[in-house]
């Protein structure tokens, strides 16, 4: 996990294709301030349409690490993680360093273990979609963690009435 005062955070790039440093936004969200402006901020900066950079993948640990400490089911770091790692690679967006490979990867299986458990308290659909959409990364079923993380179920009724 690339430490919080690794100076390598300010010359990796976000969502935007642009630096971008999350470290103030991690400390906020583990701090458990301002929830959702935290996570307005984490959505818009590590993803954007589709693009994603290193500093996304380096976040992902920090988000699972800190999604465990606080102990409540919450679908953003699911959500966020499943659409990191579902464009990685994709496009022109890099894949994860090879200095980063081992805790990123180790984040998404400890992210899956822990919805197994969760699971069963998820009560949104978005908790419940979200939760999946990991747990069929995890099992190599990315697209259809795609259409879960993605689509709501009244989207896919929709697509489904059209066919």
């Amino acid at each position: 996990m690339l430490s919080l005062d690794d100076e390598r955070w300010d010359g990796l790039k976000g969502g935007y294709q642009v630096p971008f440093d999350p470290r103030r936004l991690l400390a906020g969200l583990e701090s458990g301030k301002d929830g959702a402006s935290v996570w307005h901020g984490l959505w818009e900066g590590l993803h954007h349409q589709g693009d994603v950079g290193e500093a996304s993948y380096a976040a992902v640990p920090h988000l699972v690490r800190i999604y465990r400490q606080r102990g409540a089911v919450d679908w953003n770091t699911y959500a966020i993680v499943a659409i990191i790692e579902l464009a990685r690679g994709r496009g022109k967006n890099p894949d994860v360093p090879k200095w980063l490979e081992t805790s990123y990867f180790n984040a998404i299986r400890e992210l899956a273990e822990t919805g197994i458990v969760e699971y069963s308290q998820a009560k949104a659909s978005e908790e419940v979609r979200s939760i999946l959409s990991i747990l069929a990364i995890q099992k190599g079923a990315r697209a259809h963690a795609k259409f879960l993380v993605k689509y709501s179920e009244e989207e896919l009724l929709d697509f489904e009435s059209q066919m």
